[in-house]
């Protein structure tokens, strides 16, 4: 009997802590609320948006040519220095030239010589001449022609039993003397107009040694580094200066494969660099044929004018603007709360807040796109740091939607940009 009455009361026990456990949090949620918050609102709405991709980039210069020294001499002069900006044609170095217009004297005097052998002026220009005009040539023509006629005439006499076969044997053996002395000098005299245009060659080659012993810039541009120093003996091929083409720049940029279909010459390209707040501007211009084998990527490149703080050589984050205008539902982005990787809203249901959570897209100055979870005109709460669910809310004003709100602020942008 008392293990039965121990039995009972212990089960009674629980029970009654919880009737009184339940009277409590009847007279807890009977409790007043509270004042109800003031807060502000905006309406979700359509507004357009940019479509676009999002890649790391470098800027590049156009052109970036190492300019060397072609002939080897002494480095006698050097005009420019790092920061230097040269126009296409420019003197930059000058190598030591003395040795090379004395090869051009040289060569000159050799030429001179070979044309006067030939019956030429000595500093005329054109090298043409006829074989059969040439002197030794033309004295070889005249024997030959001589003792032709003498051996016709001694072959009639013979003939005629006049003169003995002698005389014609004789007469013949003159002629093929004078033929073959002809021969000879046609030959010599072919020798002389080859040597000739070896002398002419040779003549052309000191020239443009001559030329190489000055530096000049290719194009339009400014030294980025110098590699030699007045006074010192360079070699061939020896790397004297640095010369780039900063503007436009090039941006190179890699597109990962699931979004390179949509890359297209012409789209604009808005970029920024470390340090510096301004978006600047550029255009697609070349693509390549492939995507990368060990990247997937497609390298692509703009041309963006060499502006404010851009330099060759600066990483960059563009954007390459797919569609200007490709409408999308947005609110004000001070209306998003984010909290451990979920993204929500605070609305209005019944003068009370109520969250939601949704999903995001695009961004803008001032917006954000909401891609689920929100429909068109639907209210939300600015700033609701601080709401809870069921909390009585009471409008303050209406702000503007994220369409108009954000309409100048992107303007701007887009001004700064172009």
């Amino acid at each position: 009997m008392t293990l039965s009455r121990s039995f009972f009361i212990t089960a009674l026990i629980p029970c009654c802590l919880s009737l009184s456990c339940g009277s409590r949090q009847q007279a807890g949620d009977s409790r007043p609320a509270g004042p109800a918050r003031e807060v502000r609102v905006a309406a979700a709405a359509q507004r357009p948006m940019r479509e676009s991709i999002f890649v790391i980039g470098t800027l590049a210069a156009r052109e970036r040519s190492t300019l060397s020294a072609k002939v080897p001499g002494r480095l006698t002069e050097l005009r420019v220095d790092i920061g230097t900006p040269v126009e296409s044609g420019m003197l930059l170095a000058q190598i030591e030239k003395r040795d090379y217009e004395l090869r051009v004297a040289q060569a000159a005097a050799a030429l001179a010589q070979t044309r006067a052998a030939l019956g030429l002026p000595a500093d005329g220009q054109t090298d043409r001449v006829e074989l059969a005009e040439i002197a030794s040539v033309k004295q070889s023509a005249a024997v030959l022609d001589e003792a032709r006629k003498n051996r016709d005439r001694v072959g009639d006499l013979t003939k005629s039993g006049i003169v003995p076969q002698s005389e014609l044997d004789s007469a013949e053996a003159a002629y093929t003397v004078a033929h073959a002395r002809h021969e000879s000098a046609q030959e010599e005299a072919r020798t002389r107009m080859a040597a000739l245009a070896q002398r002419r060659a040779e003549l052309d080659l000191a020239t443009k040694q001559l030329a190489d012993t000055s530096i000049l810039a290719p194009y339009d541009g400014v030294v980025q580094s110098r590699r030699a120093n007045m006074g010192e003996y360079l070699v061939a091929g020896a790397p004297v200066l640095h010369v780039v083409k900063a503007d436009p720049l090039r941006l190179r940029l890699e597109v990962p494969e699931r979004s390179s279909a949509l890359v297209r010459a012409g789209q604009e390209v808005l970029l920024w660099v470390e340090g510096d707040t301004n978006a600047y501007s550029g255009t697609v211009v070349r693509l390549s044929p492939a995507l990368e084998e060990d990247t997937r990527m497609l390298v692509i490149e703009a041309d963006v004018p060499a502006r404010g703080a851009l330099r060759a050589g600066l990483f960059a984050r563009a954007e390459i603007v797919i569609n200007k205008e490709k409408p999308g539902l947005a609110i004000p982005e001070n209306a998003l709360i984010k909290f451990a990787g979920v993204q929500k809203v605070v609305g209005i249901l019944e003068g009370k807040a109520v969250e939601k959570i949704v999903a995001t897209g695009r961004s803008g100055p001032g917006w954000i796109e909401i891609t689920s979870g929100l429909s068109a005109g639907e209210e939300v709460i600015l700033d609701p740091a601080g709401l809870r669910t069921g909390q009585p809310v009471r409008i303050a004003s209406q702000a503007p939607s994220a369409d108009s709100a954000a309409t100048s602020a992107l303007t701007v942008l887009d001004a700064k940009a172009r």
